[in-house]
């Protein structure tokens, strides 16, 4: 923005920031953003919070998989999770909203409408996910340097992603019962884009055409979740806020297959749709 705006960087304390802004997009890392967050709802200030803090509803989930104690644990279980596609009445009315994390936009956005639908069971579920190297954040790490990345492809996380009760949780309340999965994510040697491949059991037998109807009638208002009948690729999704799904059946098992840009709808495009709807914007507004 050199050149086009007037303004100086400022070393700001949340009190300063919440008296001048209407609005904060926190892009904090988990626990530092909690440790602020309340002074800028103080001030009368509304926050979007692009870290995990506020996504999970129990304060002893977050710590067993966090690993530290919850700064703000009374808010837990009241702050909104910001998928529009499916809190957008919770989110239009909030002062705090926890922006979703980018793997499970893709795994709820494929799951969602067949456990509503109890379509398929809540439970032997199985996330299987590639992401981009920037889907791993910024910290300097040995193996996220493009080096040591590229040319290579490898699982992490095994059974101890974050992401993992984010995804059962949000499932749960949508099924209305308990959802036990498993989620693996992976790390591909391109720079963003999210591809999850979802295994699921069908409650009884179903055809391909009964699936994707239900998915296409489930997102039928939403203007960025596309139900498409090709198996989606990630450039399709690509610098846009945009879901991309589709579903086959495989044997005994329900198929889903979903791409989004990690960076993107996983993560500012997400922001973006919820400031939107927060202020009273349409909600593609700047978006694409």
């Amino acid at each position: 923005l050199t050149g086009r705006l007037d303004l100086h960087l400022e070393n700001l304390t949340p009190e300063q920031i919440g008296e001048r802004a209407d609005c904060v997009f926190c892009c904090l890392p988990h626990k530092a953003s909690a440790e602020r967050i309340p002074a800028l709802l103080a001030q009368g200030c509304r926050v979007i919070d692009l870290s995990a803090d506020y996504r999970l509803d129990s304060p002893e989930v977050f710590e067993k998989w966090y690993g530290v104690a919850h700064p703000d644990p009374e808010r837990l279980g009241k702050v909104p999770y910001g998928l529009p596609e499916l809190f957008r009445e919770q989110i239009r009315g909030a002062q705090l909203v926890a922006n979703p994390g980018c793997y499970p936009q893709t795994a709820i956005c494929a799951l969602a409408p067949l456990l509503a639908k109890k379509m398929i069971r809540p439970n032997g579920i199985i996330v299987d996910s590639k992401s981009g190297a920037s889907g791993a954040g910024k910290s300097l790490k040995p193996h996220l340097l493009y080096c040591e990345l590229n040319e290579g492809f490898s699982a992490y996380g095994v059974g101890v992603h974050r992401h993992q009760p984010e995804i059962e949780q949000v499932l749960g309340k949508v099924a209305g019962e308990p959802v036990d999965l498993i989620f693996t994510p992976h790390l591909v040697p391109m720079e963003r884009g999210i591809l999850s491949t979802a295994y699921s059991c069908p409650t009884r037998e179903f055809t391909q055409e009964e699936v994707m109807a239900a998915l296409r009638e489930y997102w039928a208002n939403e203007p960025f979740v596309r139900v498409v009948d090709h198996l989606p690729n990630t450039r399709e999704c690509r610098f846009t806020n945009y879901v991309n799904v589709t579903a086959r059946i495989v044997k005994d098992r329900i198929v889903t297959v979903s791409c989004i840009d990690n960076i993107t709808k996983g993560a500012s495009g997400s922001a973006v749709q919820n400031f939107n709807i927060l202020y009273g914007y349409p909600e593609d507004t700047a978006l694409i």
